[in-house]
């Protein structure tokens, strides 16, 4: 059984999916500790604005927003991104979820789980300034800039990942393990059947 922090949670660990610790609760507790230490020194006597793209980047927003010792707002978007038949197709992306208030002339931090190819990310940046917005930067707790596609500017970044599939603390495999505190490597020789479906998928990995 592979080890967690959280002893109430001992069943999903059970799950031969799970490969190797990629980054332990600890690390990331920490890390999402300095991020929001940079954040709260950035932000002073500004208008912040958090918005977490769902619903993976969640967890980890719900913690960031806890190490920022400053008044702020906080805001949901919902996104999905269709890829089709071609395999060529950079995919559609469509808004499932937007904004509850005007963002007009605050100051935006978005907060991802992992940005991958930036494709998705690249689209919400044009339409979230086309709002007006004071500022707008990116906050993404794990970074696959090996397959970025769009290039784009990371100003707060947690962890800089390869090709790994990977779950836990917001990240899913078919919906699940979100809930684990850590984050861990898919256990590949598992899922073989799925390796293609993920490299093509249209969900939060983007």
């Amino acid at each position: 059984m592979l080890e967690s922090d959280n002893n109430g949670l001992q069943n999903l660990y059970k799950s031969e999916i799970l490969g190797n610790v990629l980054f332990s609760s600890q690390v990331i507790q920490q890390r999402v500790t300095e991020l929001g230490k940079l954040i709260t020194e950035d932000y002073k006597e500004r208008d912040l604005l958090l918005i977490s793209v769902l619903r993976g980047g969640v967890i980890f927003l719900t913690d960031l927003v806890r190490k920022i010792d400053l008044e702020l707002s906080i805001d949901f978007m919902g996104i999905s991104t269709y890829q089709g038949s071609n395999p060529t197709n950079t995919g559609i992306v469509k808004i499932t979820k937007d904004l509850e208030e005007s963002i007009e002339g605050k100051d935006i931090v978005i907060v991802e789980d992992i940005i991958d190819t930036g494709l998705t990310i690249n689209y919400l940046l044009r339409n979230l300034r086309s709002r007006y917005p004071g500022s707008i930067e990116i906050c993404t707790l794990l970074d696959r800039n090996i397959r970025r596609i769009a290039e784009i500017d990371i100003k707060y970044k947690g962890f800089t990942i390869g090709e790994e599939f990977v779950v836990g603390y917001g990240l899913d495999y078919k919906q699940h393990y979100r809930n684990l505190d850590s984050i861990y490597e898919l256990n590949i020789s598992m899922i073989k059947k799925d390796i293609d479906i993920i490299k093509n998928s249209s969900s939060d990995n983007l």
